[in-house]
């Protein structure tokens, strides 16, 4: 649930001392990120690729915000060394959507040291498995740890250059490392800053409750001419979702809670989350989506170049689909879905999505599955 306007955060409410946390990412989360950890007495050093956004927050020493959370969040190093963003950082926080997942890793494996914790925010469908599989075959220190949020913790903007508005931070969400048993540790660091994040069963349970692979690629897809005639000049919830699209997302959130249970836990059902997430209730889905006063006023993408396409549909629905092939679990109405948005954006989703192989599942059991997850294996041990 996200939280209304309300008090202004200015600094750390423990004796407890901050950790020093890299931001990867300069995005509208990631200046989000790392201005409001600023302002909670963290030293922190933001990484991006491109000194575009970097250049600002230098010249401003940080991050101006305004909304629900006010403040100026001082920013000690902004860079596009990532040695230099990750050297002596606790916690590093990944903010960047989950088709840079592959490149952090990457980048991140030559620098990292025994006990840093990475956090995916969020990880999709797969985040954490896939930079675990990364860093392992990168033979990446034993003693750093992979985690993954459920969802972003803020919904926000960047307004103008190292300037980001804050709309709202959620309540809580779930978080759970790789291996499952050594979530507490993540959880020890990440909440002496931020006691927003809360214990997930494991990281199978965070990536297949990612909602936004339900709700963003389908909406999109079915609106597709809406979109182009109109610029997105309409309400993406609102408009966007009528009875026969709220089936369609329906049959595929069943087919979501398949895949899960075949992997031997229960995820949240869409209908569900949106009551826990916004308080909004409804007999059916179509239902709940209307009665949710936080979807009211937003409005569609501008075109089919979206992101609910291009990260959502190879980073979301490209692995419940590759899961459910290799659970014997049928999937027809995702499928339809990464078929047609792989048809409009001209591009072989499915050959660059986030499939069993790429997340290292390939061949592994039902248990397995669930034995390396909870358990895992050194992240130096590999063959």
């Amino acid at each position: 649930m996200l939280q209304g306007p309300a008090k202004v955060e200015s600094g750390p409410s423990s004796v407890i001392k901050p950790p020093k946390v890299a931001v990867l990412g300069a995005g509208h989360g990631g200046q989000a990120m790392a201005g409001h950890l600023a302002l909670l007495g963290c030293e922190v050093r933001i990484f991006n690729r491109s000194e575009l956004r970097l250049e600002p927050i230098r010249q401003r020493g940080g991050i101006e915000l305004s909304g629900v959370i006010q403040g100026f969040g001082p920013i000690a190093v902004a860079t596009t060394d990532m040695r230099e963003a990750i050297a002596d950082a606790e916690l590093i926080m990944v903010v960047v959507p989950a088709t840079g997942h592959e490149f952090m890793a990457e980048a991140m494996a030559p620098h990292l040291k025994d006990g840093q914790v990475i956090v995916l925010n969020p990880g999709r469908t797969g985040g954490a498995l896939e930079v675990y599989n990364i860093l392992r075959r990168r033979s990446a220190p034993a003693g750093c740890l992979v985690a993954e949020a459920q969802t972003l913790l803020y919904a926000a903007r960047c307004i103008n250059p190292a300037q980001v508005q804050m709309f709202g931070v959620k309540n809580s969400v779930p978080l759970a490392a790789i291996p499952g048993h050594r979530t507490v540790e993540a959880l020890r660091i990440v909440r002496r800053v931020l006691p927003q994040f809360v214990p997930a069963l494991n990281v199978l349970k965070t990536s297949l409750d990612n909602i936004g692979a339900i709700f963003h690629p389908a909406i999109t897809v079915l609106n597709a001419a809406r979109i182009e005639s109109t610029n997105g000049n309409f309400e993406f919830y609102m408009d966007g979702i009528t009875h026969a699209t709220a089936r369609v997302l329906e049959r595929m959130d069943e087919e979501r809670i398949a895949v899960a249970e075949a992997l031997g836990f229960s995820a949240t059902r869409a209908r569900e989350w949106l009551y826990l997430a916004y308080d909004a209730a409804g007999r059916t889905l179509y239902e709940a989506i209307h009665n949710n006063v936080g979807y009211k006023g937003i409005t569609a993408p501008t075109s089919l170049q979206t992101r609910y396409l291009w990260e959502d549909v190879p980073m979301s629905l490209v692995p419940l689909s590759s899961l459910g092939e290799l659970l014997g679990v049928p999937t027809p109405a995702i499928d339809h879905i990464i078929d047609l948005a792989s048809l409009m954006d001209e591009t072989d989703y499915r050959a660059c999505g986030r499939t069993v192989d790429r997340l290292g599942l390939r061949g592994l059991s039902v248990r397995d599955i669930q034995r390396l997850v909870q358990e895992g294996e050194a992240i130096g041990n590999v063959d």
